[in-house]
């Protein structure tokens, strides 16, 4: 969509809200659906290839509008959390179908999913170990919970442990900045042995500073056994899960608990539109269902209907699925494919130009959109290039540490973004370093 057809639909837009508000007193105040209406009236996933504005356009009325607004809000959101669940396969178990025990939940973000899947995960552990020893209070269970992260996990993970009130601890990354099995093991029979108890890992998929992935099918396993909640947090990398040559990085989501990606990052949905799925959603209402009077209603405990104030810490949400139902519809599958590898082409062009000039190196391998590289030299003197390519406010890069490293991360996340923007970034950067070398040397020399 063009600037001109955006101009042109925004308007068809604002003429259907005035003229739904000068008719409102027309409409019902309360709608007659009932509960399961909207699943049969679209398709079971994501169309293949784009559909015209007109066509989901006129779907509102046909297709929403009769369950506006609760009703069709929330069954919307549930059938796009499948089409966009079956788009990176995920197993059956995290769908909610017609009869699934999963299913999943549109998140403001992905610190907010992993926030819920700890106080959900923490509520099944206290009652677990309550039932196993009852002479143990929940003060005394909460003493001992202990959560687990990567040391490459987003600060997210640290702060939902803090809301949560249970310790965290970090497990130590492997040479590609990645969490084996071996290590998670290692310290989870050291907190053991200390009376400890382990409740909750958070594996990450696309690490903030330089896009690793924790190894699920070595992890997996462990958390199964020692009855640890494990959520997977694939917030950035998470999109790219839809083209089928990443689809292995994924491998191993079947033995986890929860699994959360931000489309807003990477699969041109506005923010905000956190994905969350869960196998079991009774985990979820287990810890957060409460019932008032003001709050209850007719369909409750019919079984058919998804009761998504279960499943969140607000009470109020907004009608978040029906961006992501436009955006899937108007690019199609295929469309939003060739976004994700369109920019893994160029990542790999910059990783490239990277590569050619020998005063610099790459210091992570480059698997989606992201390039870590630096000059050859001293923390400091990356710091000052980096301040030199923010001041000049060209281009915009954030940094990492790696180890002992101070990293430049370059991050391709815009949907307008073409080679030619590549070319001028690096040539940017070049130039900007030669010209500090110069400066670097100088000062040296006169020291």
């Amino acid at each position: 969509m063009d600037a001109a057809e955006f101009r042109k639909r925004g308007k068809e837009m604002v003429d259907y809200v005035a003229d739904y508000l000068e008719k409102i007193d027309k409409r019902q105040v309360f709608p007659d659906v009932e509960p399961g209406y909207l699943r049969p009236l679209i398709p079971d996933c994501a169309p293949q290839d784009p559909e015209s504005f007109e066509d989901v356009f006129k779907d509102i009325e046909k297709i929403i509008m009769p369950g506006a607004a609760s009703p069709a809000c929330t069954e919307l959101e549930t059938v796009m959390l499948d089409w966009l669940g079956k788009m990176i396969n995920l197993p059956e178990e995290f769908l909610a179908g017609k009869d699934g025990q999963g299913g999943g939940v549109i998140q403001g973000s992905a610190s907010e999913a992993t926030l819920i899947s700890l106080l959900a995960a923490r509520t099944k552990a206290i009652r677990r170990v309550q039932s196993e020893k009852p002479e143990l209070t929940e003060a005394d269970i909460m003493g001992r919970l202990v959560a687990y992260a990567s040391d490459q996990a987003h600060s997210s993970v640290e702060r939902a442990a803090l809301i949560g009130g249970v310790k965290i601890k970090n497990v130590s990354s492997d040479d590609t900045f990645s969490v084996c099995g071996s290590a998670l093991k290692k310290v989870l029979d050291e907190d053991k042995a200390s009376g400890l108890i382990p409740f909750f890992f958070c594996a990450t998929l696309g690490t903030t500073p330089c896009c690793s992935f924790d190894k699920l099918l070595e992890l997996g396993p462990i958390c199964n056994k020692e009855n640890i909640w494990m959520h997977i947090d694939a917030a950035y990398a998470g999109s790219a899960f839809i083209c089928p040559e990443f689809r292995h990085l994924l491998n191993g989501v079947e033995f986890a608990d929860s699994f959360n990606f931000n489309p807003h990052k990477w699969l041109l949905v506005n923010f905000d539109c956190s994905a969350m799925w869960v196998k079991k959603r009774s985990d979820l209402t287990g810890a957060f269902k409460l019932e008032p009077l003001y709050l209850q209603h007719h369909h409750q405990e019919s079984g058919l209907v998804t009761d998504y104030r279960h499943w969140q810490i607000p009470l109020g949400r907004r009608f978040r699925s029906l961006k992501l139902w436009f955006v899937l519809r108007m690019y199609g599958v295929t469309g939003l494919q060739e976004h994700i590898r369109k920019h893994v082409r160029l990542s790999h062009q910059f990783e490239h130009l990277v590569l050619q000039d020998e005063r610099f190196e790459i210091c992570a391998e480059v698997v989606l959109g992201l390039v870590c590289f630096r000059l050859k030299g001293s923390n400091e003197l990356n710091k000052a290039l980096l301040k030199s390519i923010n001041e000049a406010k060209k281009i915009h890069l954030v940094p990492c540490h790696l180890r002992e490293k101070f990293v430049l991360r370059f991050a391709i996340c815009s949907r307008t973004v073409e080679s030619t923007h590549i070319k001028f970034a690096w040539q940017h950067i070049s130039q900007l370093a030669t010209d500090l070398l110069k400066t670097w040397e100088q000062n040296h020399h006169q020291q």
